[in-house]
């Protein structure tokens, strides 16, 4: 009955549920890069060493991380829409105070700050999704959700450094902050197409106990795979820009831009992605491991140091487009693995390892980009990627033997 009364769903009220979830996802995926973009600019400002540049992120994924598995838990007994509110004024109000930012105590404080608004999107954003989309739309709503987050990862470079040229770089914090807050007024207009039913731990199918589903094996295989993965991302996101400085001695806007396209890259990979989740949603272990292993590849094949300048910027964009096909396939993986009743605790905790894969990353790849080690760091993200693959192929195993 319930599959009948989701299907009957009309196309527009799915399209407008997946666009409002879609911009929310989108401005997460921007404050990530809130940060990072701006490293050329702190070392002058406050001297800092990329090592200090990585512990700063790590700062911002660690709360984030540790914030993301609790936030699943009060998403489920409370419901999504509050806590996407909540979480968007923190952003918000993360920006003001990295404007007013003096010393790198104060950018400490803005990176935990961003980082605990951030928590929050990936348990609040799926369980709207998995109760507010009809099922067979599901694949395409995946793919809008990666695709949108992509958007929000290209459109931050342009924006930032657009306005920081222009203005400053505090200006341009302050001209984020108002972004975060002009999204949670759009939200809060149109707030009756994101209200979900929160899920007491009672009713979920196959658990006595709201921690129940922390014993099954396939949630840690799934948790590894998003923490191994995501270094690979860090490492693009935190020091492409300077590797290809220093490498190929390309602007610093020219680098930026490679970082955009990247992100659009991926964000294409996404929209194909989602025909290739809805066609083929049994292998979805299978199209990850694949897409993977592609970009694995690609991004060795520019730490290895063969390329010239333009040929790097363009092998290492098209990476972005590798990993974003596999994205909605990624994102059917982890569904299929999920309890029934248990979507925000599951989400939370399978995608904390996002965080914990971007709070290592900069730690381990700061040690290599302070000794010079550019291409060695590109080559290193490409190991951690490969070994994702055979965690993904694990989580298919996993799931279908029970």
């Amino acid at each position: 009955m319930t599959t009948l009364a989701h299907t009957a769903t009309p196309w527009r009220d799915d399209a407008s549920v997946i666009g409002l979830v879609g911009l929310a996802h989108a401005s997460s995926h921007f404050s990530h890069l809130l940060l990072p973009l701006m490293f050329p600019v702190f070392i002058k400002t406050f001297g800092l060493s990329y090592s200090e540049l990585g512990f700063l992120m790590s700062v911002f994924f660690v709360v984030s991380g540790m914030g993301q598995a609790s936030a699943g838990f009060v998403v489920d007994r409370f419901g999504a829409r509050p806590v996407m509110f909540g979480s968007l004024l923190v952003l918000a109000l993360a920006c003001i105070v990295a404007s007013f930012a003096q010393s790198y105590a104060g950018l400490m404080v803005a990176a935990a700050m961003l980082g605990l608004g951030n928590c929050s999107f990936h348990p609040v954003d799926f369980t709207i999704l998995n109760q507010k989309v009809s099922p067979p739309r599901l694949g395409y709503a995946f793919s809008a959700h990666g695709l949108t987050g992509n958007l929000g990862w290209a459109a931050a470079p342009v924006f930032m450094v657009g306005l920081s040229t222009w203005l400053d770089w505090r200006a341009a914090y302050v001209g984020a902050g108002l972004v975060f807050l002009g999204i949670f007024l759009l939200l809060l207009w149109q707030r009756e197409a994101i209200q979900t039913q929160a899920t007491h731990h009672q009713q979920a199918a196959g658990s006595e106990h709201t921690l129940a589903f922390l014993k099954i094996p396939v949630v840690w295989w799934c948790f590894g795979f998003f923490l191994l993965s995501t270094m690979t991302l860090a490492v693009v996101q935190s020091f492409a820009v300077s590797i290809l400085q220093a490498m190929h001695h390309v602007t610093f806007e020219a680098a930026t831009m490679t970082l955009t396209a990247y992100m659009l890259c991926a964000a294409l990979g996404m929209l194909v992605g989602g025909f290739v989740a809805a066609r083929w949603p049994r292998q979805s272990d299978k199209v990850v491991a694949s897409c993977m292993t592609v970009a694995a590849l690609l991004m060795a094949l520019c730490g290895s140091g063969w390329l010239d300048a333009n040929a790097t910027m363009v092998i290492l964009a098209a990476t972005g487009l590798a990993i974003g096909v596999g994205g909605p396939s990624r994102d059917m993986m982890i569904k299929k693995a999920t309890p029934k009743g248990a979507t925000g605790r599951v989400y939370g905790m399978v995608y904390s390892g996002l965080d914990v894969g971007f709070a290592m990353s900069p730690l381990i790849f700061g040690v290599f980009m302070d000794h010079g080690w550019y291409g060695a760091t590109l080559l290193g993200a490409a190991v951690v990627l490969l070994m994702s693959v055979g965690v993904a192929l694990g989580v298919g195993r996993r799931t279908v033997h029970g």
